[in-house]
């Protein structure tokens, strides 16, 4: 019997790393959005024969009022949260990244958002914009005399996407400020100590120092966030739903549509039509981030 090399065992053994999570991405990512590509084209409802459909499913996106009301509430969320959570994470980022006191007990508190469980957070966060009991509204109501049929309405109609960018910033700053920590204690202080010769003053270090080194960081930071928002589901759910599994219009995102279409009216492949051009969208902007970044690099 033929021995095996010693650089055949070794590929044997890296191979044997690799291959659970390539089984598993296989399994479990892979094979699902092949079936759902094909399945976009089909019509099914889960029980009967699968149909032909060709682009149908697609031509009725175009005509569909929810779809639409659910691919501009996503695109809203996006635009409103990345921008706003990577400049408060990295403004949080730069403070805590200076010798002041108690610098490890708010960058604790910064993260614990983050890592608290969704429901808990939520609970305080309805309680906190409460119409009628929360500090916030009766912050306005007493001291800045809104009228009590004025007091904003958080979790409906037109402020529900406000109250979810909101509160998307404030359970994800932290995560992303420790990500650039970690990109500002790479910084060498000989870039500063040569910016401080040059007469450079602290906004200049910042924006001649601080921000290009931090380009990699960043656009890190922004591929994550922008695919993040476009999947958003549990926070909608949880904050705009009540937990309940229902939205209402103004709150309807394209991730939600999708598991309404699938699971609620077994439409499933009218809902991976949806699901497709979900990924196209991330798939999208993703490229172009992508070369953004490839030609800051050139530069």
């Amino acid at each position: 019997m033929r021995k095996l090399s010693r650089q055949t065992k070794r590929d044997l053994v890296a191979y044997s790393f690799i291959a659970p999570n390539f089984i598993g991405f296989c399994v479990f990512t892979l094979i699902p959005i092949i079936f759902a590509f094909a399945l976009a084209f089909m019509k099914w409802d889960g029980s009967n024969p699968i149909q032909w459909a060709g682009l149908s499913n697609f031509t009725r996106l175009w005509k569909d009022t929810f779809f639409i009301a659910a691919f501009k509430n996503t695109i809203i969320y996006c635009v409103g949260t990345v921008p706003l959570t990577m400049i408060a994470s990295l403004a949080l980022a730069i403070v805590l990244n200076q010798k002041v006191i108690g610098r490890g007990v708010f960058r604790t508190l910064s993260f614990f958002p983050y890592v608290a469980s969704l429901v808990a957070i939520t609970a305080v966060w309805k309680m906190l914009f409460h119409p009628s009991k929360g500090p916030v509204n009766n912050i306005l109501l007493n001291v800045f005399n809104v009228p009590q049929d004025q007091l904003p309405q958080w979790f409906t109609g037109g402020l529900v996407l406000f109250s979810m960018i909101l509160f998307s910033v404030w359970k994800y700053m932290g995560y992303y400020m420790v990500i650039y920590l970690a990109g500002l204690q790479g910084i060498s202080s000989e870039l500063y100590e040569a910016a401080s010769l040059d007469g450079a003053n602290t906004w200049q270090k910042f924006r001649y120092v601080t921000w290009p080194q931090l380009s990699s960081t960043t656009f890190f930071v922004v591929v994550m966030l922008t695919i993040n928002c476009f999947k958003v589901y549990d926070i909608a759910i949880m904050l705009a739903g009540g937990g309940s599994g229902e939205l209402t219009t103004s709150a309807t995102v394209l991730v939600y549509y999708i598991y309404q279409k699938a699971f609620i009216d077994w439409d499933l492949g009218y809902s991976s039509s949806v699901a497709m051009v979900l990924f196209l969208m991330v798939l999208f902007v993703t490229i172009i981030q992508f070369r953004g970044q490839a030609k800051r690099e050139k530069a």
